[in-house]
């Protein structure tokens, strides 16, 4: 049976010209699909009037939904359809995305034409707002540091961070140019090879986004640990000088980095930006992969080193092992659950480089980790609790050494790192999920309607 449902009616903080160009640029319906649900996007629409997207589902399947030139009334409304999907015969679906002026913002409203239960799609839509209404504001604050469109080259924009940058940067308005090791497919990807990048690669590029580099989960072989230096030191290198080469460059050159500078146990001293790198394999990396950006702050290049604490999606990394564990109830904490975690929502990191791009004043080393580490046996806790599981079954430190030998185990499982967001805490930087409960539940698809911006249902 189809029903009409309005699932979610939100004022957003911009005007309805703007709330509409955002959803119509590139990245949109990356920054609004929930992370904890097994859909990827496979192809954008190209038009809000009349373009296709498409998803892929599990098990090759996927959604395809066909906006329509009926319901397309900019900057008012825009609708899209389900043109097909193996569920096509028994499922219906037409979804009407209303603006309307409300108070100098928005009122955005979800009407759904659909035979999915209700309760089904609750969380989505809880979801899409919260994040629509914090994407829309951190993209204003950068507005503040840089009021013209950027041309932004990244590596690494498939990957998972990567992913979330690219949406968020081409969602404000600046053009993504993808760095890719493949053909280039169209005019905003070029090809880049980290052993001997093109002399051309980043003309008329005005700022370098850098993310690849080998991931470091995995056993700590002599093999894995040469994949993870190499990947990143020298291409960093390689592509600092090229950056610094290219007569009509980029300004600004933001690099990856991680923590692990600290070193993996530094007991409970809070570290920030000014505190010296520790020990380790992990430091040693951390801190020639720092210093690899050289050539482009050597040719006055501002240069910003992003380190990377511990990410939180269901997508990826840590969160992305545990969620499963959890939520069958089999959750604990890992060894004593002393240890230091020092986190950072996905998209808090997403809004650093954002800033890290668009604000001049920022430049060297930075922490991006939320203000609030926490020690393994609060996370687990805590995760718990947002999934409403038991965390009865704790994880002995040996666990972790059979799976990534003793010094993998040491430097990744169960490292501590107190860290804190030093340079940022100082440039008075805003971060939407201060506490590790409200970015799981974010992410996780647990908002309560108090989490969630102004409503009306």
């Amino acid at each position: 049976m189809v029903a009409r449902h309005v699932f979610r009616s939100s004022r957003m903080p911009a005007s309805v010209e703007g709330v509409f160009a955002w959803h119509a640029r590139p990245g949109a319906i990356s920054r609004l699909t929930p992370p904890w649900q097994p859909v990827r996007v496979a192809e954008e629409a190209l038009s809000l009037r009349d373009g296709r997207a498409r998803l892929r589902l599990p098990g090759g399947l996927t959604w395809a939904a066909a906006h329509q030139p009926d319901g397309y009334d900019p900057p008012r409304q825009f609708v899209d359809q389900l043109a097909s999907s193996p569920f096509s015969r028994v499922l219906s679906w037409r979804h009407t995305h209303e603006f309307t002026p409300d108070d100098g913002g928005t009122r955005v409203t979800d009407v759904v034409e659909t035979s999915v239960p209700e309760a089904v799609l609750r969380s989505m839509f809880r979801y899409r707002h919260a994040q629509l209404a914090e994407d829309l504001a951190a993209q204003e604050r950068s507005r503040r540091w840089q009021t013209d469109a950027l041309t932004v080259a990244i590596t690494g924009s498939s990957g998972l961070v990567g992913t979330a940058v690219a949406a968020l940067l081409s969602t404000a308005g600046h053009r993504v140019i993808r760095l890719v090791r493949r053909s280039p497919r169209g005019q905003d990807e070029r090809q880049w090879n980290p052993e001997s990048p093109d002399t051309d690669l980043l003309a008329g590029v005005d700022a370098v986004i850098h993310l690849a580099g080998a991931s470091i989960g995995g056993r700590f072989t002599e093999s894995h640990k040469r994949e993870i230096r190499d990947s990143r030191i020298g291409p960093t290198h390689r592509l600092a000088q090229a950056a610094a080469a290219a007569p009509s460059g980029p300004h600004v050159f933001v690099s990856a980095s991680a923590i692990g500078f600290y070193g993996s146990h530094r007991g409970d001293e809070l570290l920030t930006e000014d505190h010296e790198r520790g020990d380790g394999f992990l430091a040693d990396v951390v801190a020639d992969w720092e210093a690899a950006t050289a050539p482009a702050a050597g040719s006055g290049i501002r240069c910003v080193q992003v380190r990377t604490g511990i990410v939180q999606t269901p997508r990826g990394g840590t969160l992305q092992l545990l969620y499963p564990m959890f939520f069958a109830g089999l959750g604990g904490r890992l060894g004593d659950g002393t240890q230091w975690l020092s986190w950072i929502g996905i998209d808090d990191l997403a809004d650093i480089y954002l800033r890290s791009v668009c604000d001049a004043d920022l430049h060297g080393p930075l922490n991006a980790v939320a203000p609030t580490p926490v020690r393994n046996a609060e996370y687990t806790r805590t995760l718990a609790r947002v999934l409403r599981r038991p965390a009865l079954v704790p994880v002995p430190g040996l666990g972790p050494r059979l799976l990534l030998g003793q010094e993998g185990a040491e430097e990744l499982a169960l490292a501590s790192q107190r860290v804190a967001p030093g340079v940022l805490a100082g440039a008075s930087h805003v971060f939407r999920h201060p506490d590790l409960e409200h970015a799981l539940r974010h992410v996780l698809g647990r908002l309560r309607a108090t989490d969630a911006p102004q409503t009306a249902h």
